[in-house]
Formats: C-alpha cells, structure tokens, sequence
C-alpha cells in the first residue's frame, strides 16, 4: 500500500468514541447535570438527554452519559507528595465517581487551595506572586478532564514540593499536529463532553485555553507521547524584599532553618532548635513567621504530621 492508500484505509477505520461506547451501567441518573443546567438558564426538556447525545443510536445510555451521570465508576485522583519525587506519598483524594461537572469544580477547588501567593509589603506597595499562574493551571486541568482518552484511562493532578503536574491519557487527538497544538488550534476528542463543558462555561472549543496557558508559561511546560499529555507547573520562588536581606550570622540563622524543615519535615521543635543552636521559643517564633509568608505550610495532626515546604 502508498501512502495515499494507508491514509484512506485509516479514514475509513471504525473509531471508538464516547459516544459509540456502551455504558457499563444504564441505571443511570442525572440530577447534578440537571441542576447545573437549570443554573445556567438552561432547564433540561423531556428530549434532554438525546439533546446531549448521551444514548447510542439503539437508545442506551453511552459511555459519555455514563461520566455525566451522579454516579459512575470512574476516579480522578489528586495525589500528593512530600518531596520532588513519587518515594513518599502524603495524600490521594479521590473526586471521581460521580457527575464529570462536579468533579471538575471540586478539582479546580483543590488548585485554588494548593496555589497559595506569597505577599511582600514593601514601604511603597504590596506586591504579590502566586505559586502557579492560576488562570494557566485552570485551562490546563479543565483540557485534561475534557479532553482525556476515557477509553485508555483518566487524568491524574499530582502535587509536589516544587511543582504541579496534570497528565492526561491519549496524547493528541488523531488528526491534530503538535504545530497545530501549540498554534491553539481545536480538535475536541470528545464532541459530547465538549458541548456539555461549554454549556456551563467551562470551555470554549476556540483555542483560548491553550492561549491562555501559552500567554504564562512557554511549550517546555508540555511533554507530548503518543500515549500521555504533561503539563507540569513549577513554583515560584517566594518573594525577597532587598530591604528584607540580612547579612553575617543573622542571615544564616532563618535560612538554617528552612533547610531542618526541608530535610526532617517531621522534626519536633525540640528537634530544630538542637540542630539549629536556637531556643524552643526562638523556633516557635519564626516556624509562625514561615507560616505567614507562605513560606511553609503544616500538614496532619500535631504530634504525627509535617512541615511542607513551599518550593
């Protein structure tokens, strides 16, 4: 076979869709999608669901209707780490296995939870940096639930010391370059999702997202298989006042200390001030101080949790 010939041998192959795919469950229901669309003005009619193409043409429920119904077996995971790699898991919360819509929202929560801003108040002004580029990551979670390959498996939001990372599976949608990718050109995988997702103002389908990101971040955030699409976020380093910077023992005093939380984030006070020759009221002090600025953040109980270090 020439080329030509492989290309409409392909164009012609039977692709599975969500829409094409049968639902492992057809007792299906739809309240939470119901109410987002009453929310929008949008009240659903008697034909709503066929509106939405969520039934396959012999009229059971599809595998798009299946991920919008109130409860289905699919599970976003938020998986959380203590350091740079994947050797210590803190935390996996799950925000699966119900309405898509939801999900999304209760995600997009987390990240507005996660992605804290350092502030600086100068003489002058305030100043303030956040960790990640809020509207960047948004668009980036918001692509990677909507666009995912559901046939092959579902997105994943990782959290590390020093930065975010949203996969989704799939790679690309057949037909779409990376040019065309990084020239925010769209090719929704799913039409179905999509128009559910523009419906309530999630998406949309012009590209915009991919601008968005584009607009924050350069292309090396992305790392492009055939099998997974790579976003991933690096923190900001907090923000230093020049007014602010101490010079001699001073300075290495506060810095010391960072550095105990970085290496032995379940130290006891007791534990930093030995290592730091500084007094349990003087760790104190300053571990509030970190807090403050953002600089730290606590996590678990008191006596068996840890600090976490904002880079």
């Amino acid at each position: 076979m020439n080329e030509r010939m492989i290309e409409e041998s392909l164009s012609k192959r039977r692709q599975i869709t969500l829409q094409s795919m049968l639902a492992p469950r057809q007792n299906l229901t739809f309240k939470q999608l119901g109410i987002y669309y009453e929310q929008k003005n949008l009240e659903p009619t008697e034909q709503f669901l066929e509106s939405l193409d969520l039934r396959r043409s012999s009229g059971e429920y599809n595998y798009a209707a299946y991920l919008l119904a109130d409860d289905n077996g699919v599970s976003l995971k938020v998986a959380a780490y203590v350091g740079t790699d994947k050797v210590d898991l803190w935390e996996t919360r799950e925000y699966g296995n119900r309405c898509l819509i939801t999900a999304t929202h209760r995600i997009l929560d987390r990240m507005d939870s996660e992605n804290r801003t350092f502030v600086l108040i100068t003489s002058k002004k305030r100043v303030e940096k956040e960790r990640v580029n809020t509207i960047a990551l948004r668009e980036a979670v918001i692509n990677a639930i909507v666009h995912n390959d559901y046939t092959k498996g579902v997105p994943l939001i990782e959290i590390f010391t020093d930065r975010i990372v949203v996969t989704s599976c799939g790679g690309l949608v057949e037909g779409l370059s990376e040019s065309d990718f990084f020239k925010c050109r769209s090719m929704p995988r799913s039409r179905e999702l999509m128009r559910v997702f523009r419906d309530m103002d999630l998406v949309e389908q012009i590209g915009s997202g991919m601008s968005r990101i584009l607009k924050a971040y350069d292309r090396s955030i992305f790392e492009i298989t055939p099998s997974f699409t790579v976003v991933t976020f690096p923190f900001a380093s907090p923000l230093i006042s020049s007014n602010d910077k101490i010079t001699g023992k001073k300075k290495e005093k506060p810095r010391a200390t960072l550095d105990v939380i970085r290496k032995n984030p379940t130290a006891t006070i007791a534990t930093f001030a030995e290592l730091t020759g500084k007094s349990q009221s003087t760790i104190s002090r300053e571990l509030k101080e970190y807090q403050s600025a953002g600089l730290i953040r606590r996590e678990g109980a008191k006596k068996k949790g840890r600090w976490v270090t904002a880079w």
